[in-house]
């Protein structure tokens, strides 16, 4: 009788002995190497054609490079992912080659309305502006609203009052309008009776910028900037400043989105990667594959994000994503097709 029950004990604990060793074995797989810090950026996912002229396609590459070593040099020197974030998207604020700050598209009224957010995924805490027009950056503003004040999301006469109480730099109305984007909005208008619903793909709901980080602090900071949806009607808000949309970070991961808002927001797309990466205990690989090719269909959407470990991913639906990004461990990339 007790070598029966020693036997069966004997089993019992070599069984139990083997799920913890497996157990074990399977955590320490799943654990990557931990990089010190690393960040993504984008400058707006739509499509974009390869027989673009090569000089401005140089532009983009070096437009993507710059902003893309800014934040580099912040991080690599012990600086806040929250500064990096900020400044990477500053430049690409000031550079008329994207859709945010100074090269944003009109609206239907032929005016520059601008909008950002910017979340800090360790202290899930966030600050959003929408409908501004005279800030020269926009995120710099955001990140006011969410230091500074006791609220996460200013819109339009009430973000420009709050503007006024910071020191943020600002500008004449005439500082946004881009001969470029002007001639663009008119042509649009000339082609399609304001009904762009008629264009044969989606890249007039395209554009937008934005940065993901992590620093040697493992902080985790999402930001993105935008002059919306060309055309855009009076008071559209898209998906940009609004947390869970188009821009989210908690302590796992950090998302930044890009492409038709309407979609991003419908489906609230940054903060759908973050729960199914945190609810499945699945990679950031995996989570970024879902929302991109199971919540969201063609031709809509494209994202950027970075997790706690320091890996990146960018991935996109449209055809093309002005895109690059970086980490400790030498990584690196700068790309603009899917390809």
């Amino acid at each position: 009788m007790f070598a029966t029950n020693h036997k069966a004990m004997k089993t019992i604990l070599s069984f139990l002995l083997l799920i913890f060793t497996a157990t074990l074995s399977t955590d320490i797989q799943a654990q990557p190497d931990k990089k010190e810090w690393a960040i993504a950026l984008h400058g707006g996912a739509g499509f974009v054609s390869k027989d673009m002229p090569e000089e401005r396609k140089k532009a983009y590459y070096a437009a993507l490079e710059e902003a893309l070593a800014i934040g580099e040099e912040i991080l690599k020197n012990g600086g806040s992912a929250l500064d990096a974030v900020e400044q990477t998207i500053k430049y690409l604020e000031d550079n008329e080659l994207f859709n945010a700050g100074r090269g944003s598209v009109f609206t239907a009224e032929g005016k520059n309305e601008l909008d950002a957010a910017i979340m800090d995924g360790k202290a899930l805490n966030a600050g959003a502006i929408t409908g501004v027009t005279t800030v020269k950056n926009p995120i710099s503003l955001a990140r006011k609203v969410m230091e500074e004040s006791r609220h996460v999301f200013f819109a339009g006469n009430g973000a420009e009052k709050f503007a006024d109480e910071t020191d943020v730099e600002r500008v004449d109305t005439e500082y946004f309008k881009i001969q470029r984007r002007y001639d663009e909005w008119k042509r649009a208008n000339k082609q399609t009776g304001y009904n762009l619903e008629k264009l044969e793909n989606n890249s007039w709901k395209m554009g937008t910028v934005g940065c993901v980080a992590l620093d040697k602090d493992g902080n985790l900071i999402a930001g993105t900037s935008t002059g919306g949806m060309t055309n855009k009607k009076y008071g559209r808000v898209g998906d940009v400043p609004i947390i869970g949309s188009g821009t989210y970070a908690n302590d796992m991961v950090a998302v930044s989105a890009t492409g038709w808002g309407e979609r991003i927001m419908l489906n609230v797309s940054a903060h759908t990667l973050a729960a199914y990466m945190k609810y499945t205990n699945s990679d950031l690989k995996s989570s970024m594959d879902y929302l991109v090719d199971e919540v969201l269909n063609p031709k809509e959407a494209g994202f950027i994000a970075v997790d706690k470990h320091g890996n990146f991913s960018m991935r996109t639906n449209t055809g093309s994503m002005f895109r690059a990004a970086s980490n400790s461990n030498g990584k690196r990339v700068v790309a603009i097709w899917e390809d």
